[in-house]
């Protein structure tokens, strides 16, 4: 796994979030982990295709996934991941990979992106599409949300 692959993802956090009412966005640690993970909250997998074949997944606690929605839905109260909450985050992760793909274009490497698939609860079980997998924390306004990075070689 390359690191320079995260840069993308580092740039796409930085200029998305800003536009949806997040005032203070920045990167946090950046760490390596298996294949095999077990997540709880939200969980966000979207699919890469193209010159990188590979998978990334936001994962956010719940507490924080429904501080995100509410932002992103200007200030309404978010009590529950309702199908509203839902479809914001799920365009979240759309917005964040598209932009993100943008980035690796602008290198030299044409990626596409599939459909989020978003589930919630506890301990769930993510094969990953290579056996490292970099996890990226970042913050938006001191919500943290794990970007985790998986490109098969």
């Amino acid at each position: 796994m390359d690191v320079a692959h995260v840069n993308p993802f580092i740039d796409s956090f930085m200029n998305v979030m800003p536009q949806l009412g997040f005032t203070d966005v920045r990167k946090g640690g950046l760490s390596v982990k298996g294949q095999e993970l077990t997540c709880s909250g939200v969980i966000i997998l979207v699919g890469i295709v193209g010159t990188l074949k590979g998978n990334v997944v936001y994962r956010i606690d719940t507490e924080s996934a429904k501080k995100i929605a509410s932002t992103m839905m200007m200030g309404m109260a978010v009590e529950q991941l309702d199908e509203m909450a839902r479809s914001a985050l799920s365009e979240l992760s759309n917005m964040l990979t598209a932009t993100a793909a943008t980035g690796f274009a602008n290198n030299g490497i044409a990626i596409d992106i599939s459909t989020p698939t978003l589930l919630s609860g506890e301990n769930i079980s993510v094969k990953m599409s290579s056996k490292q997998v970099l996890s990226l924390e970042v913050l938006a306004n001191d919500i943290p949300v794990e970007v985790l990075i998986s490109f098969e070689k």
